[in-house]
């Protein structure tokens, strides 16, 4: 575990000594930076993998981005002040990411988030579009209360999206991920998306799916 920089993080080395394609994961709510390492052994070898820790240590374990309050009068919310500055720290590491490892190439960086790691990845792509490449977004959706008010003004041309849901997803409705597509059509951005037949998961189909879409951008 490296705790020197803004999220405390486990890594995979790349083959590669230089021009290294650097791949980040963020875990979903309630989760840790061990859920989505899993993915790296079968993933490229040339990609540095580096899985992040959320910021917000959760009882009994487990960790968030960002708040999800349950409230009588509410019902279930989310911190968007928290979320927001997430977004920001997610920027920040970046940036740190590649001070300290000289050897990546800071213009094929990619993405991969599930659930509320997806929800952060993608406003991280759309508020900060020339920090990264290629994302993708695993059973996540695009929540516009974090995103920036000048979406139109700015640059989405590098960005590519994978987007893929559970269609009998049961923590966040297939509605809400629909609802991309869209949305990213409307901006100009390039995308795909993706229903596969489980609930809150990665159907291995929907891994080779994602890991083939990768490849072919790194």
């Amino acid at each position: 575990m490296n705790t020197s920089l803004s999220l405390q993080y486990i890594k995979r080395p790349s083959t590669l000594k230089e021009n290294v394609p650097l791949l980040l994961l963020f875990h979903g709510y309630g989760s840790d930076e061990n859920d989505l390492f899993s993915f790296a052994e079968e993933l490229p070898e040339e990609l540095l993998i580096i899985s992040a820790k959320a910021p917000y240590p959760m009882a009994p374990y487990g960790n968030a981005w960002y708040a999800i309050n349950f409230d009588a009068e509410q019902g279930k919310w989310n911190d968007n002040v928290q979320a927001k500055q997430s977004v920001d720290l997610i920027a920040q590491f970046i940036d740190e990411i590649i001070a300290t490892y000289k050897e990546v190439d800071p213009s094929t960086i990619s993405l991969l988030g599930f659930s509320q790691g997806s929800i952060l990845s993608y406003a991280v792509a759309l508020t900060y579009p020339k920090k990264v490449k290629n994302i993708i977004a695993l059973s996540g959706y695009i929540n516009h209360d974090i995103l920036p008010k000048d979406l139109k003004n700015k640059d989405y041309s590098n960005l590519d999206f994978y987007c893929s849901h559970g269609s009998v997803d049961q923590v966040i409705s297939v509605d809400w991920a629909r609802q991309t597509q869209p949305f990213l059509n409307s901006l100009n951005i390039k995308n795909s998306y993706t229903e596969f037949p489980v609930g809150h998961g990665v159907a291995p189909q929907n891994f080779y799916d994602f890991k083939d879409w990768l490849s072919k951008r790194i």
